[in-house]
């Protein structure tokens, strides 16, 4: 019997669903199919060590998100493992990829700049430069707000110092970036961030997720945002981890969902495995990693996570805290190209068509 993941047996037909894959039999063969709810938002962790299919595992949730009209799939990719998605020709799954992305500087808010450039809010150059970002749409004008200021000229310095660090990003563009108008489409927009340090790639994250977050709040897009962000970890370890912990903590309410993909659940926040209602696993061998999910086990699961470890690629077990349920299964197939195989020795061509 066919279930959905984050809703159960009931409705199955009459609501958005997502195809996840199959039911995993004790053999080894395809079961009954399994469906991921999609209609309501949910926060999702698919854990696994590299190379057994957890950013496949995201593939397959983007696809099934890029079907349903109401939604808005928006995949964060540091590694440049989603750049196949705008290759495709698909009738039902589009995407646009965003090699070098920019967000719009009021996409943070006000106060953020202060902890995204490193300064106090409590010091009067960051109280200066929030009061700018507050008044300002640019970085250009957060500077002639600074310069027409009455702080002192040190003051002053200190702030403008920091606003052309984040010139030098090149991540904030007032007239052309991305912002929660832009990212409330029912394609998939893939911000590749794999030529980005983690300085600025955690701002484009943060100013993505603020803005996304902001606009549900106030009703200012429809349709509803699915972040999806893989190598999770390394965003919960820079400036965008307070705005991911929000939509975690409180994104439900106004209909922001997410699904974060990390090889290090123990390189995770508490808060990130504890808030997730849906963990999808794929096998994992670090005895840190299994602890930390191990911690949050549900008291409704026969016998114990390591236990019931999947073995091969593409097996996942998942807990459905919504339902209160455990799950072997198989993933699906991917409808669309995977982009995320490590590259070999035997595919390498040599420099310039250099031999030995």
């Amino acid at each position: 019997m066919s279930f959905v993941i984050g809703r159960g047996r009931d409705e199955i037909d009459r609501k958005p669903t997502g195809r996840l894959g199959s039911y995993r039999a004790l053999d080894g063969s395809a079961g009954a199919p399994l469906y991921l709810d999609v209609d309501r938002p949910h926060a999702v962790l698919v854990v696994g060590k590299r190379g057994y299919g957890k950013s496949y595992t995201m593939g397959v949730i983007a696809e099934e998100l890029a079907q349903t009209e109401a939604i808005a799939p928006i995949i964060v990719d540091p590694m440049g493992a989603f750049d196949t998605l705008g290759d495709q020709i698909h009738d039902d799954i589009s995407a646009t990829v965003f090699s070098q992305p920019a967000v719009t500087p009021n996409s943070l808010e006000p106060r953020s700049w202060c902890t995204l450039l490193g300064l106090s809010p409590e010091s009067s150059a960051g109280a200066l430069l929030w009061q700018s970002a507050q008044r300002a749409n640019s970085l250009d004008g957060m500077q002639t707000e600074i310069r027409e200021s009455d702080a002192t000229q040190a003051d002053k310095r200190a702030a403008i110092n920091h606003v052309e660090m984040a010139h030098s990003w090149a991540v904030f563009d007032a007239a052309e970036g991305l912002n929660a108008s832009t990212l409330s489409c029912s394609e998939i927009t893939v911000l590749d961030l794999s030529g980005l340090d983690d300085g600025p790639m955690n701002a484009v994250v943060r100013g993505v997720a603020e803005s996304v977050y902001r606009a549900r709040v106030r009703d200012d897009i429809g349709r509803l945002p699915w972040l999806l962000v893989d190598e999770a970890h390394t965003f919960f370890q820079g400036v965008a981890q307070p705005a991911l912990e929000r939509i975690l903590t409180r994104g439900r309410a106004p209909g922001v969902s997410t699904v974060l993909v990390t090889q290090r659940p123990s390189a995770v926040p508490a808060v990130g495995i504890s808030q997730s209602d849906i963990l999808i696993s794929h096998r994992l061998t670090a005895q840190s990693d299994v602890d930390a999910l191990q911690a949050a086990q549900p008291t409704y699961m026969n016998g114990s996570l390591e236990e019931k470890m999947p073995t091969a690629t593409g097996e996942v077990l998942i807990v459905d805290d919504a339902t209160e349920t455990v799950h072997a299964a198989q993933i699906r197939d991917r409808e669309t190209e995977h982009g995320g195989d490590s590259v070999t020795a035997t595919e390498a061509t040599p420099v310039n068509g250099a031999q030995d």
